[in-house]
């Protein structure tokens, strides 16, 4: 019977070892895995220059930066046309540019302004802005009697002479021709836009409704007029087409 019991006792004690003893402290730790000691990478700079100079920027106020410095302007340019130069006749005399009270209405009429060139109307026909421009080169230059007979660009013209250089700038004409002959030129009566009085002692035109004279110019100083005048006497003609 005590045998039975101490082998009992002996049978328990070694239950008990199994499940209530654990691992010690140090056995746990021995166990456990290791941290690994992770070293961060270092950060690398670009090398800073060798040299360098300090610049002082002054801040722009509502702007975080430096304002950029302005660049020298480019110099200005004149804006392309196609006009051309201006002459020395055309640009004789006043400045005054303003609009006459007896002046076309700008459409279908020219008008011969106080400085004594002529605006050819809107709708003119480019022959007819050829007649004026011709004109206007003219315009204040002398009279000069058999002037524009004998070369075109002469140092005064006559009646004849005057009216010849303006159709010839047209191309209606290829040499002068003196009043009477300009009485039986072209097509007969007045026309649309050009109108040419002739008799045997005068002759004079009317280009989009004003009229180039030189009898005029002893009035205002230059060919173009406004004003017309009596055409008694006048043999009326007109280039063709005009």
């Amino acid at each position: 019977m005590r045998r039975a019991l101490l082998a009992l006792a002996l049978l328990a004690a070694g239950l008990a070892g199994c499940g209530g003893d654990g691992p010690t402290a140090d056995e746990k730790s021995a166990a456990a895995p290791q941290p690994q000691h992770i070293t961060a990478p270092k950060t690398e700079l670009p090398p800073l220059p060798t040299s360098s100079k300090a610049k002082v920027v002054e801040p722009v106020a509502g702007d975080g930066a430096a304002a950029p410095q302005p660049s020298e302007a480019p110099p200005e340019q004149a804006p392309p046309t196609d006009a051309p130069a201006p002459t020395k006749a055309a640009s004789a005399g006043a400045t005054n540019l303003s609009r006459p009270d007896t002046a076309g209405d700008g459409v279908h009429q020219a008008t011969a302004l106080p400085n004594g060139i002529a605006l050819p109307p809107l709708e003119a026909p480019e022959a007819v802005r050829r007649m004026i421009e011709a004109g206007n080169v003219i315009a204040r230059s002398p009279y000069v009697w058999g002037g524009g007979h004998g070369k075109w660009v002469d140092k005064g013209y006559d009646c004849s002479g005057s009216v010849s250089f303006v159709l010839a700038s047209a191309g209606y004409l290829s040499s002068p021709l003196a009043s009477g002959p300009l009485m039986s030129w072209g097509e007969p009566g007045p026309g649309k836009w050009v109108t040419i009085y002739a008799n045997d002692g005068h002759v004079w035109m009317t280009v989009a409704g004003i009229r180039f004279d030189t009898s005029g110019q002893r009035v205002t100083g230059s060919r173009w007029q406004n004003e017309m005048r009596s055409t008694a006497g006048f043999a009326l003609r007109h280039p063709p087409g005009l």
